[in-house]
């Protein structure tokens, strides 16, 4: 986690003092967990005995397609309960399985590139390289 110099101080000061729920939480923390790497047969009711452990959930999807097996989505009703949830699961082992825990990001989509004008820029770059070594080599020699 990067936080400014400033909230990783308050955040330490709140913590060390025993105060997570008035403690200022860093941008990318959110209600909603995804967790990957569950067990293929995993039941919601013990996806909801695992997590609920941890506050009152809102929602679990649990991934049952080829591509979204061993994933599934975790909605705390407290975004408090999902922070916690999130740093005490986190490599837990269920299973023989090991999870791993990220918060959602809803706002993170991937930006679509197009490719001829890609090779272009670095080919445009290519040369600029090219020419500027061409140059050292220049001012070495002389």
């Amino acid at each position: 986690m990067a936080f400014s110099p400033k909230l990783a101080c308050v955040y330490k000061m709140s913590l060390a003092l025993g105060n997570t729920r008035t403690a200022q939480l860093p941008p990318n923390v959110n209600r909603i967990l995804l967790v990957k790497n569950l067990p293929f047969k995993i039941t919601s009711e013990e996806m909801f005995s695992l997590f609920g452990k941890y506050g009152a959930i809102r929602q679990i999807r649990i991934g049952n397609a080829q591509k979204t097996r061993g994933t599934a989505f975790v909605v705390y009703e407290d975004i408090y309960d999902a922070k916690e949830a999130c740093e005490h699961l986190q490599g837990f082992n269920v299973s023989g399985r090991y999870l791993v825990l990220l918060y959602y990001q809803t706002n993170h989509k991937p930006r679509k590139t197009n490719l001829s004008k890609e090779e272009e820029r670095v080919e445009q770059l290519r040369q600029q390289y090219k020419r500027m070594s061409h140059e050292e080599d220049d001012e070495l020699n002389e």
